[in-house]
């Protein structure tokens, strides 16, 4: 189903199961906490990519650019953000803003893992599952950032996950970010969702009034809405993408969104 070991042409391994890498992302935020940002604005900005499978770099520039004259509070990078390459995740680090310019939040996609890509992921950039909070004058918003890179959460991560959602009436917005769509507008064969995981996520989802869920995966953009949930799946931010594009939050009272196309 998840292609955990290689994609469908067999040429690229990933051999870190997504329970493995679950256990190693909650000893880094053990370590380093969860970030909470506070802001006096009672609306924000956050700016949000995927695909960007870098290589080449222009697109993401860009974004990196656009988000800091914007006066972003945050960029989400969700997933697919290298090649799994070594070399590509060691010139990528380098290229993340100051923690002082813009706060970063990066998740692990299926091309991430690639080449043995989660060993320099981990190492570099540390947990692939973890959750973020933005305090505004008004309230306090909730950012899940979920492990989907192996087109499963895996039981340990859905469990958290769970256990996170208890709270959420604590917040007055809730965003899911991950990498693999739940709604496929462009059909491959590798790293598809089990239907049983995402109907327990859909339901999940539902219950606990999550605001929005934001994938990647499939490089074509789809926008679905399933109770008071909207499920939006980005273009790639992929130099060369015919459609290549970003996606642009406006956060307050209510959360609006825009494609920004490059």
């Amino acid at each position: 189903i998840s292609c955990d070991k290689a994609d469908i042409r067999g040429m690229f391994f990933s051999y870190n199961y997504v329970n493995e890498r679950f256990d190693q992302s909650m000893e880094w935020n053990d370590i380093h906490g969860f970030k909470q940002i506070t802001t006096t604005d009672s609306v924000y900005k956050i700016y949000v990519m995927g695909d960007s499978h870098m290589g080449t770099d222009k697109n993401y520039n860009t974004f990196i650019f656009d988000a800091i004259e914007d006066s972003a509070l945050a960029v989400v990078m969700n997933g697919d953000i290298t090649s799994g390459r070594a070399k590509d995740v060691a010139i990528f680090e380098k290229k993340i803003p100051p923690q002082s310019t813009i706060e970063s939040f990066l998740l692990v996609g299926n091309h991430d893992l690639y080449f043995d890509g989660w060993d320099e992921f981990y190492k570099r950039l540390g947990s692939s599952t973890y959750y973020f909070t933005v305090q505004t004058p008004q309230a306090i918003d909730l950012f899940i950032c979920l492990d989907s890179g192996s087109g499963t959460l895996g039981y340990k991560q859905m469990n958290w996950l769970k256990n996170i959602l208890k709270d959420r009436t604590l917040y007055r917005n809730c965003i899911v970010f991950t990498h693999c769509n739940f709604f496929r507008s462009r059909h491959t064969s590798s790293t598809n969702p089990n239907i049983e995981e995402i109907r327990t996520l859909l339901d999940l989802f539902l219950t606990h009034n999550i605001n929005m869920v934001i994938t990647g995966h499939d490089h074509k953009r789809s926008i679905e809405i399933l109770g008071n949930t909207t499920y939006i799946t980005m273009d790639a931010l992929l130099d060369g993408h015919k459609h290549a594009s970003y996606l642009k939050l406006s956060i307050g009272s209510s959360i609006h969104y825009d494609f920004e196309q490059l």
